[in-house]
């Protein structure tokens, strides 16, 4: 069984003849992924977009072109939707905004990864969407007509992904990113044990829409400086807005990055609510590259703090980088770590 079926059962309406693919211009590929599904021909046509950049490392190392956030009147869109609503209706408006009139949006979702749903939702976009079944995965497709493009309902899913005000407004958020409508019980009891009264540098692993950094900092206001590394840039530009504020104060940095690759600069404090599923499969190792990559960061002294679900056996990890490593609190399902002494 492929471990991405979606992605490869994406190509299945071009394989079975139900479409053909363009002959001439580039083709739209939203939240693309490398695999094996699509030919090395079709491959040269793409042009792709994609705001997790593990992925998006991959399709560059893969030689993939990318779509430039302007270009539209696309022949085909592809599309992989998410799972979470409307983040995915935001998606299928983009698609159909981006797409020429004529032509037409293509989607592939796992069944229990919202296909049903998504298939109804192209449609009511569309108006008329076909339908094929693969590797436990729909596939559905339907053409651009005008009026969709210029429907209410377009310019109302397109809003579905703009920053919104979550909890009492002081922060903003998406539907999509992480814990994207509430602080999640975890980074909550971190932001309860995070350091005080520093004058350093600090770096925030996966620091998602900006809750822990914003508390770091409030806790700090006589911090150098603060950098914040996240893979989704979706979830990164959110934490730039949400730490605007603290600009004027602070020297602050918002990178593009995956942590699991290393950290370019060195700091005195770190902390990390690391990510430890892709999907709904749990991987540990995130977490582990995470504690790696923050012990090569910390200056002498520094120490790092995070937070872990209780289930997740990181000690081996935090002992195999850290001499000193402590359990500050285990509740709700979760533990914060503090270590120091990092190890050559």
């Amino acid at each position: 069984m492929s471990d991405d079926p979606a992605l490869d059962s994406l190509s299945f309406a071009f394989d079975s003849g139900a479409l053909r693919w363009p002959t001439k211009a580039p083709v739209l590929f939203l939240r693309a992924r490398v695999g094996a599904a699509l030919s090395a021909e079709r491959r040269g046509a793409l042009r792709c977009a994609q705001s997790f950049k593990p992925m998006a490392d991959d399709l560059q190392r893969q030689g993939y072109a990318f779509a430039g956030d302007d270009e539209q009147d696309f022949p085909l869109t592809l599309v992989l939707p998410p799972r979470q609503r409307d983040e995915a209706r935001a998606l299928f408006a983009a698609a159909v905004r981006r797409t020429a009139v004529g032509g037409i949006v293509l989607a592939s979702q796992a069944n229990n990864e919202g296909g049903r749903s998504g298939e109804s939702d192209l449609r009511e976009l569309l108006g008329d969407v076909a339908s094929l079944s693969k590797n436990h995965c729909r596939v559905y497709w339907g053409r651009v007509p005008n009026a969709a493009r210029e429907s209410g309902l377009l310019r109302q899913w397109l809003e579905l992904d703009a920053p919104r005000p979550i909890g009492d407004g002081r922060f903003l958020s998406r539907p999509g990113v992480f814990s994207w409508d509430r602080v999640d019980a975890g980074s909550a009891l971190l932001a309860e044990h995070l350091p005080s009264g520093s004058t350093g540098r600090a770096a925030d692993l996966g620091a998602g829409w900006g809750y822990l950094s914003a508390q770091l900092l409030a806790r700090n206001p006589g911090m150098a400086s603060l950098d914040l590394y996240e893979a989704e840039a979706r979830a990164l530009s959110l934490a730039e807005r949400n730490l605007a504020g603290a600009a004027s104060r602070v020297a602050l940095a918002f990178h593009w990055h995956d942590v699991a690759q290393g950290l370019p600069s060195k700091y005195d404090i770190i902390i990390s609510n690391p990510p430890f599923h892709v999907g709904r499969a749990d991987l540990p190792e995130l977490g582990r590259a995470f504690i790696a990559a923050a012990a090569r960061a910390l200056n002498p002294g520094g120490r790092f703090w995070m937070v872990a679900n209780r289930h997740l056996a990181y000690e081996q990890a935090m002992a195999q980088h850290f001499s000193d490593v402590r359990t500050l609190v285990v509740r709700d399902g979760f533990k914060v770590i503090e270590a120091s002494g990092a190890r050559a």
